[in-house]
């Protein structure tokens, strides 16, 4: 049994793996999982999915467990999941507080500030916070706060709970922008210490104006904008009309432009608003031209073109650390004391548990067993296996003598014998192959162009014999010195030099201004030895006729 099943029956739960999901306008609901360390998308796809802007919710919960569970089906995930969602931001803003003053009073200050916006008259808030950190002074000091409808919390979480899948974590699409900036290196530029810039983000009611030092938030402004009342270029005039006095405000070096709706192309508006500083750009919608990180080829094209930065940002939210950052879920329960009975989430290396107090006592139960095992091995199985390895070992000993016996006994009858010196044999084949390969080197470098080999023979005891014709003596000759200069020490002699004729008469009348082919044999076998070549080269119902020409007997 492998460690995912001993956890999985003390209650543990076995391994879970880490999802990431986005809500996205104009996309729908992504599912995204990033290899951190080669900054590749390794899995993704979406889903269509309605979002109501006016109420800032999704706007139907059926058809998104539907989603969730076609996304978990088409990338084969395991759907015993963890679970971190980014939702569109809601309510965004900053307020200052006494230094002193608890958490509690805190979170209360900050719901009466949420609940003058007109969503939150409506619903009950989940309010998350964090501290401006560059901007302490005195007795106070400046939140950055940020707020989601509760039903809309528990809604997806109980939907998410029946698909089997917990989630763990929701954060809000400006926090995750900030972090695919700061991932992707779009934004290097200006997310470096001290360096002041604006992010402006277009969206379909209107633009946000955040006022940055660094990666840290200083300001944040909203200005709604009733964009699909306009046409054509008459948008991009509204806002560089609308933002102008409000860029003049929060004066910095760097201008980022994020478009997130269809209706505004941001790199068109880069061009025509109204700023004295550098402006750069992305398209966050159907006028983006490239994903701004790699893609495996898992990934379909068409499907990777649909990635925004809001699923690159929640996907990388435990690689990237922001300054503001917002988890809506709380580990409380309603009398606001700690559940004696909530799961803890731990990570173990590459393995992680939700752990509550009985899985506990499970897992003090399986220390204890672990640490008896090593004493009983001790103790009973290592005996055992001791003995079972010595006899093993006693069996190769044995058959180790065995064959040493046998290479002596090979070894003395060879000393007796001493008829065979295999390193001289060795030595002495080398060297005839070496010696045919030589010659056949030289055959193929000596032989002129009017010169035709009609026979090679190259034996194992450095004898050779070649036969061939030519149509004239010097290159006969010419051949010849070139294959004694190249075989040395082989005493190579011209054996046969003649003239080609098939009878006395031909040889008689051979017109002198014809060419005639002449008939050769280089060789440095004895005249024996050329007799049994011969005889082995031509059959023996042929015989050589006064001529030298061949003929069948009759």
């Amino acid at each position: 049994m492998d460690l995912e099943n001993i956890l999985s029956q003390l209650g543990l739960g076995g391994r879970k793996d880490i999802v990431y999901l986005s809500v996205t306008p104009g996309v729908g609901l992504e599912l995204i999982q990033i290899d951190i360390n080669t900054r590749t998308v390794v899995n993704y796809s979406y889903r269509p999915l309605e979002y109501n802007e006016s109420l800032r919710e999704i706007a139907g919960i059926e058809e998104f467990k539907f989603a969730v569970t076609d996304l978990f089906s088409e990338l084969k995930i395991n759907p015993k999941s963890n679970v971190v969602l980014n939702l569109p931001m809601v309510l965004f803003g900053s307020k200052e507080l006494p230094i002193l003053l608890a958490d509690d009073a805190v979170e209360e200050a900050l719901i009466s500030e949420v609940e003058q916006s007109y969503i939150f008259k409506r619903y009950e808030p989940v309010v998350s916070w964090c501290d401006a950190s560059t901007l302490q002074s005195g007795d106070s000091r400046k939140l950055f706060y940020s707020a989601v409808q509760k039903n809309v919390i528990e809604d997806l979480k109980n939907a998410l709970a029946e698909l089997g899948i917990n989630l763990v974590g929701v954060e809000i699409s400006l926090t995750s922008l900030l972090r695919a900036l700061s991932f992707t290196g779009l934004a290097e530029t200006q997310m470096q210490d001290n360096v002041s810039w604006n992010l402006m983000l277009i969206n379909q009611n209107g633009y946000a104006i955040c006022s940055m030092v660094g990666k840290n938030i200083v300001e944040y402004y909203e200005e709604p904008l009733a964009i699909k009342s306009f046409e054509g270029d008459e948008i991009y005039n509204a806002i560089n009309a609308s933002a102008q006095i409000t860029l003049m405000s929060y004066p910095a070096s760097y201008l980022y432009i994020i478009s997130t709706t269809d209706m505004v192309s941001a790199e068109l508006l880069s061009k025509r608003i109204n700023f004295t500083g550098m402006v750069n750009y992305y398209d966050n919608n159907d006028f983006k031209k490239d994903v701004p990180i790699p893609v495996s080829l898992e990934v379909l094209e068409e499907t990777a073109h649909k990635i925004s930065l809001e699923a690159i940002g929640i996907a990388v939210s435990s690689a990237v650390n922001m300054p503001v950052k917002f988890n809506f879920l709380t580990k409380t329960s309603e009398s606001g004391v700690e559940d004696p009975n909530e799961l803890v989430h731990v990570v173990l290396g590459s393995h992680e548990f939700d752990i509550s107090p009985n899985a506990a006592r499970n897992i003090a139960v399986l220390i204890s067993i672990l640490l008896i095992l090593p004493v009983l091995a001790v103790y009973i199985i290592i005996p055992m296996i001791e003995t079972q390895k010595q006899t093993v070992l006693n069996e190769l000993n044995a058959k180790i003598e065995q064959t040493n016996n046998e290479i002596t006994r090979i070894q003395e009858e060879q000393n007796r014998l001493n008829d065979f010196d295999a390193n001289a044999e060795i030595k002495k084949v080398l060297g005839y192959n070496r010696t045919k390969l030589i010659a056949y080197t030289a055959l193929g470098e000596s032989v002129p162009r009017r010169l035709w080999i009609t026979s090679f023979v190259a034996k194992d005891d450095g004898k050779f014999d070649i036969r061939g014709c030519c149509e004239n003596v010097e290159d006969i000759y010419t051949f010849f010195r070139n294959m004694k200069d190249s075989l040395i020490n082989t005493q190579l002699r011209l054996h046969k030099l003649e003239m080609k004729t098939n009878s006395i008469d031909e040889a008689v009348t051979i017109d002198p201004n014809q060419p005639t082919d002449y008939e050769f044999e280089i060789t440095n076998m004895s005249d024996g030895e050329v007799s049994s070549l011969i005889d082995s080269l031509f059959p023996k119902n042929q015989t050589d006729d006064k001529n030298g020409t061949k003929s069948k007997k009759k």
